[in-house]
């Protein structure tokens, strides 16, 4: 575990902003018009799919790619035309990029070696770097030595002991089995909260980043498809793009009639007084919020069990309202039967619950 922090942070955070940027590679335009601004001291997210430009745009800010058109800035200095070592930004990378050669304290210290710091203030941010990512006792161990979890902190070790503005961090966690994923995610949160450090994560992975994110900005061919808290996006998608990647989703077409929905061949459920959808519309209901009974409650639906699939947890039931299909996830409780397939059962749909995108 990460230890008690001897590493102070001696500068305010700084924000970066991101200003209608465009870079392509060839006839392939990778960044589209990109404008977005991180706060300061903010744990900020790009997600998205591979080859959406997540990773581009992280490494534009680093300053290994540079844009067409549009700038960056950091702490309102303008950096895009300065080579990553001017930028006072760091960065850690998905493979970790350590030297086999050198030691734990070796590998954190170079930076520092680079930049002529003293040879007594190096030892000493050193093992400050490194006790703050719990590795002070590994120090003469060569990478080689470590697991991926001790490695990938090494890397986070090196990067913020030259005290950076901004750190980056490239998909850290890839390399890492699904336990101490969420073990090092977890102290990764904690070590940007104590450090005060904007910090901008690149992952596909929609858990990641919903679980250590303030914000994040889902990403889809180049172009920014929403930005927002991991809150605001899974209740509230802009498109359908959105609604689909995080998170399973039911997509239900449909049209407004009077106060009713009406979906499918001629179902409709009755709107809730503050709902006022547009005429053609998609109701996009996650599948917790749907629920499944025996018996018909007061405005439901009849529906057939398709299918059905354990996740542990919870129940996800596939069912089908004529050629309207539906997911519903119900909370397993080992005393309770599950429903079959072929069953009839009748689901309850709260519209209030759902978002609205129109056709």
């Amino acid at each position: 575990m990460m230890q008690t922090m001897d590493l102070a942070r001696t500068r305010a955070a700084v924000d970066v902003d991101i200003r209608n940027v465009d870079l392509s590679y060839g006839v392939n335009h990778v960044l589209k018009d990109v404008s977005l601004r991180i706060k300061p001291g903010e744990f900020f997210a790009f997600l998205g799919p591979s080859g959406c430009g997540k990773t581009t745009l992280l490494r534009l800010i680093a300053g290994f790619n540079r844009a067409d058109r549009g700038d960056v800035l950091v702490g309102g200095e303008d950096v895009s035309n300065l080579p990553p070592w001017k930028r006072d930004v760091g960065m850690v990378f998905q493979s970790y990029a350590l030297w086999p050669h050198m030691s734990v304290a070796q590998n954190v210290a170079f930076g520092l070696e680079e930049r002529k710091v003293p040879k007594a203030e190096v030892v000493r941010r050193v093992q400050a770097a490194l006790d703050l990512v719990g590795l002070g006792h590994l120090a003469d161990r060569k990478p080689s030595q470590l697991s991926g979890g001790q490695q990938q902190r090494v890397a986070v070790a090196r990067t913020i002991v030259v005290e950076p503005k901004v750190l980056l961090l490239d998909e850290p966690l890839s390399n890492l089995d699904a336990k101490m994923r969420i073990q090092v995610r977890r102290e990764l949160r904690d070590l940007q909260q104590r450090l005060n450090l904007t910090t901008i994560f690149v992952t596909h992975d929609q858990e990641e980043a919903n679980a250590i994110c303030d914000r994040i900005a889902i990403m889809n061919d180049g172009v920014i498809q929403q930005i927002g808290t991991p809150v605001e996006l899974y209740e509230k998608p802009a498109n359908l793009f959105v609604a689909n990647f995080l998170g399973a989703a039911n997509v239900i077409a449909g049209k407004i009639e009077g106060r009713s929905f009406v979906m499918g061949e001629g179902l409709q459920v009755a709107l809730p007084e503050e709902s006022h959808p547009p005429t053609n519309a998609r109701l996009v209901i996650r599948p917790h919020f749907l629920k499944v009974d025996h018996a018909p409650p007061a405005g439901s639906l009849p529906a057939v069990v398709s299918h059905i699939e354990f996740l542990g947890a919870n129940v996800r039931y596939g069912l089908t309202m004529g050629d309207v299909s539906l997911s519903v996830d119900a909370p397993f409780q080992s005393s309770t039967a599950l429903y079959k397939p072929g069953e009839q059962v009748f689901v309850t749909m709260p519209l209030d619950k759902g978002a609205w995108l129109a056709v």
